[in-house]
């Protein structure tokens, strides 16, 4: 990190595919910052939209670091690329879909400065309020912090240490990589405060189309990839497959 009391540069990336609903909206919230310009790199990697989406960054593009368009692997992939182009002490990842408060990166210069830490989680909008942190469970859960996308931010140093996102996971290489810091006791992190909300997470997003037995599946993926016992795998898997059907069947019988 920089020297005390100096501001720390922070990269934002943004990944987008045929987004021309929300990613104007994406865009300001990170150009409005009220954090000075000169410390905000701001990379856009567009997949090679076919809709209106390039002609909205294009409107924007002087106020961006970097950004081209074109084909990639997918979003972690395209995540990747972004992370390497970045030069920033801090990197936030910002999906198309969602948009941060205005005193957003204020908040997170504000806890990397203060704070012996390597990642950070902000508190989140989603249908209510999501925040805090709780690495202690992941051991049953990856549902052990706000979000990724908005919430999440690490240094660049930290990034490296702990290497890029698998692209082999098609949904959840996100989860992979919060795994793998917690896992590793070196990386340090820590929650904003409950009222310190970075942003809105659009609960309308790829997430929300990901099936909850796809959803499962690579899951169990991430924790064998990372050296989980496999009985305690599979056992936390079972009871979550056996909890979600009882509120299925549950759901069923208040319907009738």
């Amino acid at each position: 990190m920089k020297k005390k009391n100096t501001l720390p540069k922070i990269s934002v990336i943004t990944v987008v595919l045929n987004n021309d609903k929300y990613i104007e909206r994406c865009l300001k919230s990170v150009i409005n910052q009220n954090y000075p310009k000169n410390k905000i790199e701001y990379i856009v990697i567009d997949g090679g939209s076919i809709d209106k989406t390039v002609s909205l960054i294009k409107k924007f593009q002087k106020k961006i670091t970097y950004w081209h368009s074109k084909k990639d692997m997918g979003l972690y992939d395209a995540m990747n690329f972004g992370i390497k182009k970045s030069t920033g002490d801090i990197i936030g990842i910002l999906n198309s879909d969602d948009f941060y408060n205005k005193n957003a990166l204020k908040i997170v210069s504000n806890y990397f400065m203060k704070n012996k830490i390597d990642f950070l989680f902000g508190s989140v909008k989603k249908k209510r309020i999501y925040h805090n942190f709780f690495p202690d469970r992941l051991w049953y859960t990856f549902n052990v912090f706000p979000s990724h996308s908005v919430s999440f931010f690490i240094k660049k140093n930290s990034q490296k240490k702990i290497g890029l996102y698998n692209i082999n996971f098609k949904y959840s290489s996100d989860r992979d990589l919060i795994y793998r810091l917690i896992k590793n006791k070196s990386f340090k992190g820590m929650a904003t405060k409950k009222n310190e909300v970075l942003g809105t997470f659009n609960m309308s997003g790829l997430s929300s189309r990901v099936t909850f037995y796809e959803k499962i599946l690579e899951e169990v993926k991430i924790r064998l990839s990372n050296k989980e016992k496999i009985i305690q795998t599979f056992g936390v898997m079972i009871i979550f497959l056996i909890y979600h059907l009882l509120k299925k069947t549950k759901k069923k019988i208040f319907n009738i």
